[in-house]
């Protein structure tokens, strides 16, 4: 449909999605960066949305209960923060509008969580937000058959565009959501036929429809710019039995010089080209001037969800009170009272019975305690369950026909598991777990990326952590992949030594809530380490005094997971020498570097020979071995300068030279 038949046909509907577009090409503009033509292209299908189907109360943007709008195609941020703004959301001012892409906005140049109270996830990678969106949709299906729809009934909403359904990572979504049948999950396609280069068919000749609807998902189409076609189209999906995909064929931005063109995609700035546009609209306001009427009718639609959410809200008082503070407890993130007992009780019963384990077998027994009594947990793992120890007897298995089940099985899908995890976080009410390989987290790199930067306590269950994992050789074997996450800001990288040390490293993780954490595991069995209980959780120090020195100390001997024993091997080696040697255990560099200076130099004093052992790369341990009071000349390490190799494990510590044997005589020499 034209601009001219538009305005003929529906001028109310043109009026109030012009409003998107005009605010659009003025904080564009006034910016002199940004993207223009997706908010300019899906302003029609944005205005039906909101005005016909979302359920959302502006005033109050937490609901929990609400529909969910997520902006897969981030880059269309003004298409957003335009509906924030206009819908009357109490943080999106005219000044913020007006600030777009400026430092301390709020309206920054992609949607970012935890900025703006309307934005439901980060989105500008593309296909993040797509995959992000089955997470969510999961998590509604999940509480919805704990709690019942009285307390949650809600739709996720997607737009997406092309450059969402071309990277790999939505392929791993959407076969997720076919096959778990999300219903509740909607995808509206912004299919305009143009990507940055020009046109798609340079570079794509895919039938999107044909490849959802091979994915298990129910297809529908609309004309993008008419408003009937639109409700049509959408009031179709929201009745239709699986997760529903709608291709709204749309141009790129409408109405501009630039439309239908790969210029159109990026920033509109040309002052005579933006007047005219908005001469075509018939738009009558000046730069950021929206006409009374129309803001009027918008935040008419904004407060439209205070009466659902008033009858949520008494729903949810009628429950018991036992009920209602658990709900709340659950979207406010807390742990329950009973975790820390339920942790130190497994502690306890380690240290009696003090088990040779890997230390994936010891997450298994951990989670085997606190599953039932944290009974948010939802857990998961891409293909890799009996590998990776992470489904528990109580938990049952999520599908289509049982949505009480508490364990994804998401396939060979590292990417998307850990995107749909960031939208189970991100949902509320769930605390999701999956695992993998270790070496496998560079297929989830970016969404473990984006767990960080959105500070949610996502946790990443990373099993066959070093060459340790044998003969499956150096394709699966993690040299540089502890330093990779170690990288990441924001991210706890925790690497347990036995089984007390890995239920305190679940301790941190489920009580955290503004960092994702990766759990680096063992594949191979492992001796108790920590031979004495304490109710003080040690791992939350990041690193402490395993053993101490009892000749004059010399040499001190840092650590993690399975090289702690190898530290302990070797401290023995040299004491009988009359070396004095400490064994420091360092399972999380990050808590160790919160502690206070006071700490880390108690535990890492001066004077002393440093050794690190630790069978990845070196990278980054020299922080602790000639930083914080440590000479460079009297430091060393003890691991891996390159791949690994095929062989059993044992073989392979001697052949790269992880031993205590080796230890000692890097200690001895850094003494001469």
């Amino acid at each position: 449909m034209d601009i001219e038949t538009l305005r003929s046909r529906h001028p109310d509907h043109w009026m109030r999605a012009t409003a998107i577009r005009a605010l659009t090409l003025d904080a564009v503009a006034a910016a002199n960066s940004g993207h223009s033509g997706m908010p300019m292209g899906m302003a029609d299908v944005a205005t039906v949305l909101f005005a016909n189907h979302l359920k959302f109360d502006a005033s109050a943007p937490r609901w929990p209960d609400r529909d969910r709008f997520i902006l897969s195609a981030g880059h269309g941020s003004m298409l957003l923060y335009s509906l924030m703004y206009l819908t009357g959301y109490p943080d999106m001012t005219l000044d913020q509008i007006k600030a777009f892409r400026q430092w301390g906005s709020i309206t920054a140049g992609h949607p970012e969580y935890g900025h703006a109270s309307g934005v439901e996830t980060t989105t500008g990678p593309l296909g993040q937000g797509i995959s992000n969106a089955v997470g969510f949709a999961i998590a509604e299906e999940s509480l919805r058959a704990r709690w019942g729809a009285k307390v949650q009934d809600h739709y996720t909403y997607v737009m997406a565009g092309d450059g969402c359904l071309m990277e790999g990572i939505s392929q791993e979504a959407i076969g997720l959501a076919g096959k778990l049948r999300l219903s509740r999950l909607i995808v509206l396609w912004d299919n305009n036929g143009i990507t940055i280069d020009g046109k798609v068919s340079l570079s794509d000749v895919t039938d999107q429809q044909a490849r959802f609807a091979a994915s298990g998902w129910d297809v529908f189409a609309c004309d993008g710019h008419d408003p009937e076609d639109i409700d049509r189209a959408l009031t179709a999906a929201k009745a239709s039995p699986g997760p529903a995909f709608v291709a709204c064929t749309t141009h790129i931005a409408f109405g501009h010089a630039a439309q239908d063109t790969s210029k159109g995609h990026g920033a509109l700035t040309d002052k005579t080209q933006l007047q005219a546009a908005k001469d075509a609209y018939g738009w009558p306001g000046g730069p950021f001037e929206v006409p009374a009427d129309v803001k009027a009718w918008w935040e008419a639609i904004g407060s439209r969800g205070a009466a659902a959410r008033a009858d949520w809200e008494a729903r949810l008082a009628a429950l018991p009170g036992g009920k209602q503070t658990e709900f709340a407890r659950i979207f406010a993130g807390e742990a329950p009272a009973k975790l820390t007992s339920t942790i130190r009780a497994v502690k306890k019963l380690a240290v009696e019975e003090m088990p040779k384990l890997a230390t994936r077998a010891a997450s298994e027994k951990v989670l085997a305690a606190i599953n039932p009594v944290c009974t948010e947990t939802i857990g998961g793992s891409a293909d890799l369950t009996g590998s990776n120890n992470t489904k528990t007897a109580d938990l049952g298995v999520f599908t289509p026909e049982d949505r009480s089940g508490r364990y994804v099985y998401y396939g060979i899908r590292e990417h998307g598991m850990a995107a749909a995890m960031n939208g189970m976080a991100l949902h509320g009410g769930v605390r999701p777990y999956g695992g993998t390989f270790m070496c496998f987290t560079d297929y989830a790199r970016p969404a473990m990326r984006l767990s960080a930067l959105m500070q949610i306590p996502v946790v990443y269950v990373m099993t066959h952590d070093s060459i340790g994992l044998g003969e499956d050789g150096p394709t699966h074997q993690p040299v540089e992949h502890l330093a990779i996450s170690r990288a990441t800001p924001n991210t706890y990288v925790i690497r347990p030594a036995d089984l007390v040390e890995t239920a305190e490293a679940w301790e941190i993780a489920l009580t955290t809530k503004t960092t994702p954490t990766v759990l680096a595991l063992s594949r191979q069995n492992l001796p108790a380490v920590r031979k004495t209980h304490t109710n003080q959780n040690m791992v939350a120090k990041g690193g402490y005094v395993l053993e101490d020195a009892v000749a004059k100390r010399q040499v001190i001997l840092m650590a993690t997971g399975s090289e702690v024993e190898i530290a302990l091997q070797a401290r023995d080696l040299l004491e009988a020498e009359g070396i004095g040697t400490r064994v420091v255990s360092m399972p999380c560099w990050e808590l160790f570097e919160e502690q206070d200076q006071a700490y880390r130099r108690k535990v890492l004093p001066p004077g002393a020979v440093r050794v690190a052992i630790e069978a990845g790369i070196r990278f980054g341990w020299d922080r602790w071995l000639f930083g914080e009071g440590g000479k460079r000349e009297k430091s060393g390490f003890i691991g891996m300068h390159g791949f690994g190799a095929s062989a059993p494990a044992d073989r392979l510590y001697a052949e790269f030279g992880i031993t205590a044997e080796a230890t000692v005589e890097k200690a001895k020499s850094l003494l001469k």
